[in-house]
């Protein structure tokens, strides 16, 4: 089974501005201020992926979320703390199983 790493990532605010130094004309992406990792079960294909995704990021706070198909893990960019008990809701709203976070 090969791995797969899906990530969703979210368009820059209209908050942000560029300096125009690069060339590109682009703002800069605004970063997540806390980065978690919660290890998922049941997660078997894109869909799963998309379905975990979707209802992470319906969290208040949730700007990223990045999916490891292959081992479960799930890392959730957010501007405040998460609760577990708020992923893990998220999560089996989804149709999956919150086994815990994952520490660093």
């Amino acid at each position: 089974m090969s791995e797969t790493t899906v990530t969703v990532e979210s368009a820059a605010t209209e908050t942000s501005s560029c300096c125009g130094s690069c060339g590109t004309g682009a703002a800069p992406a605004a970063e997540s201020a806390r980065t978690s990792v919660f290890q998922v079960k049941g997660m078997t294909c894109g869909h799963c992926v998309t379905s975990v995704t979707a209802e992470l990021k319906k969290l208040d706070g949730v700007d990223d979320v990045a999916v490891d198909l292959a081992t479960g893990k799930v890392t959730v960019g957010s501007t405040r703390s998460l609760a577990d008990s708020e992923v893990a809701a998220a999560v089996d709203e989804a149709g999956y199983d919150l086994v815990g976070r994952v520490e660093g």
